[in-house]
């Protein structure tokens, strides 16, 4: 049995050795000739899984240790009887953390009072989900679009997307890339979205490049009926749109989920489900040499400060947005190297807080969030 597995998934080496045949190469190298006699593929977003790549090939399952797996062709694969797995959730808490500090950097780039602001979460599911619980948190007024969830569940907490574009202040997006159909979110942030806005707010993308038309964008940022942007996700990633990058406040290269945990889990997740399909008695397999934060304990000393300010402080020593911010811009033909190179990130339930001069209801807000009392 050979399994053919992408080199830039993290701590899955020494998963499967001495149990079948493993062949670890970089995602555009996985080509048609390499997976003709595999019997799984273990990848990320990078490697189009598609007829091209697995017509006439042995290959039986697909993992994607990631949350999206729109580069999965999935009618061809249950055509072709191969079957395939995602990793949702697992870069949830990573996301959550990348949007909790871009609110923050934003909120003391603009003087923000977030406990004022209301923000519409567009996708609730394992990511919003966990997004909407940080806001509520920073004390935000949440509003929730997810159709398909409505649909399932009533309308009960949910609004419309209209009602979001007239009432939002900032706009997170946490949907799936779905070209057509009844929940289609190809560039669902188009013209006639942007014209639709009331209060101007700042847009948030975190989720695929397509869910939003660049052009678009750009005019909206310019004429001003968007008061900022901040981007993680392109269009045609890794060759962005350079005018785009100059209008946005906070601009990464698709890292929003790339904490060490998360992609921890979502190795965890790949390689137990490869172990489950073709029982290979991995189930008990863990990834090991997560690294430590470098400064896991965070002292925070709250005299005279906000309780918007004690959190920004736990936060930002986590995770700072503004550091990838400064590196993608400094040179973005690197995109795909900031990437697979990305620096250690931690989430919250790596650190320990020490903290004096903090009210307890603050002290319950950060535990909350997940990090570990001193």
């Amino acid at each position: 049995m050979k399994i053919i597995i992408d080199d830039k998934i993290p701590y899955i080496q020494g998963a499967f050795e001495g149990v079948v045949e493993v062949i670890y190469l970089p995602g555009n190298k996985t080509t048609p000739e390499i997976v003709k006699d595999a019997d799984a593929i273990v990848t990320r977003t990078r490697t189009i899984c598609n007829e091209q790549l697995l017509a006439g090939s042995a290959v039986k399952f697909i993992a994607t240790a990631t949350i999206g797996y729109d580069h999965i062709d999935t009618d061809y694969c249950e055509a072709a009887g191969i079957q395939w797995t995602n990793a949702p959730g697992c870069n949830s808490k990573s996301v959550e953390q990348y949007i909790a500090s871009a609110l923050l950097v934003l909120a003391q780039k603009n003087n923000w009072i977030l406990a004022e602001k209301c923000i519409g979460i567009v996708g609730v599911g394992n990511v919003g989900s966990k997004v909407a619980t940080v806001c509520k948190l920073l004390g935000m007024k949440v509003l929730l679009n997810d159709p398909p969830r409505e649909r399932a569940e009533g309308k009960g907490h949910f609004v419309s997307l209209q009602h979001v574009l007239d009432e939002a202040d900032i706009i997170s997006l946490h949907v799936p890339l779905n070209m057509t159909g009844e929940d289609a979110t190809f560039h669902l942030c188009d013209r006639t979205f942007f014209t639709s806005l009331k209060r101007k707010p700042v847009l948030i993308n975190s989720c695929r490049g397509e869910v939003i038309d660049t052009t678009s964008v750009k005019e909206a940022l310019q004429s001003g009926a968007l008061s900022g942007f901040v981007c993680d996700c392109w269009e045609n990633e890794p060759d962005i749109d350079l005018e785009l990058l100059a209008l946005t406040d906070l601009a990464t290269p698709h890292i929003a989920g790339y904490s060490r945990d998360g992609k921890a889990t979502g190795t965890l997740m790949s390689v137990q489900a490869i172990s489950n399909f073709f029982s290979l008695g991995l189930n008990n397999w863990r990834p090991l040499g997560v690294e430590l934060p470098v400064h896991p304990v965070i002292e925070i000393d709250g005299t005279g400060l906000t309780e918007q300010d004690i959190i920004a402080k736990a936060v930002l020593s986590t995770y700072d947005i503004r550091d990838d911010d400064r590196r993608f811009r400094a040179d973005t033909t690197e995109f795909e190297m900031q990437r697979g190179d990305y620096p250690v990130r931690r989430e919250f339930t790596a650190y320990t807080l020490h903290t004096v001069n903090v009210p307890e209801a603050i002290t319950e807000k950060l535990k909350q969030l997940g990090f570990m009392p001193g």
